[in-house]
């Protein structure tokens, strides 16, 4: 296996939480199981470990990222600093190329079947608007915001509830709100949009953190699940 599709399929290992988060990376299992050698695995490692999403120690070998309650606050505080600061870039920076590239992730997140599917297809047009700014101060920092969003927001995408699947379509139309703010060229409205659809994930992760308590009335989840 070539390097470059090893960091490929560890880095969708991470983000679909295959490798949990605060996991060990056994070298030798993952020696054998993608069929490398030591050396360009921890090449691999050594560029994942640049881009957050695993840690290197001394003597301790790779760990996953973790998620624990310091970056989730983390997130929760820089997140939407970021995301309107990229959505503003990418509304004045807005190309064909760009908005096709969009379109077609959304297309591909609406008709997802899966939490993980949704996840990923989120990620990806998080990322499409990260390139379209074109900013290289940003777009590092949006990558690695986006490794815990990825991974927290398999919960959001999680619909068991007609409630949940409401929110999920909100979220899905408005993708295709800032799209078209990024078509129009319209840098104060992708803010405002952008910062809606950021107000959907807040929701989401603060759940992750803190379930909500159990009913009173044990069946009530089975009747808004109707």
């Amino acid at each position: 296996m070539k390097k470059s599709a090893l960091f490929d399929a560890l880095r969708a290992g991470i983000l679909d939480l295959s490798f949990p988060p605060g996991s060990a990376l056994d070298e030798a299992a993952l020696c054998e199981s993608y069929g490398v050698s030591r050396t360009p695995l921890r090449e691999v490692l050594q560029r994942l470990s640049g881009e957050g999403y695993v840690m290197l120690e001394a003597h301790r070998g790779a760990t996953v990222s973790s998620m624990d309650l310091p970056v989730i606050r983390s997130l929760i505080q820089t997140a939407p600093m970021i995301y309107a600061a990229v959505a503003r870039l990418a509304a004045e920076n807005a190309s064909p190329a760009g908005i096709k590239t969009l379109k077609h992730v959304q297309s591909g997140f609406r008709n997802a079947d899966t939490p993980t599917e949704m996840a990923m297809h989120n990620h990806r047009f998080h990322e499409a608007i990260g390139a379209m700014a074109d900013s290289p101060y940003l777009m590092p920092s949006l990558k690695r915001l986006l490794i815990d969003h990825t991974r927290m927001s398999q919960r959001f995408y999680d619909a068991r509830t007609a409630t949940e699947r409401k929110t999920i379509q909100q979220a899905s139309d408005q993708h295709d709100a800032m799209i078209a703010a990024f078509e129009e060229h319209a840098p104060a409205k992708a803010v405002d949009l952008t910062l809606d659809h950021w107000a959907l994930s807040r929701d989401g992760i603060e759940r992750f953190v803190m379930p909500p308590p159990l009913p009173l009335d044990p069946t009530q989840e089975i009747k808004d699940a109707v």
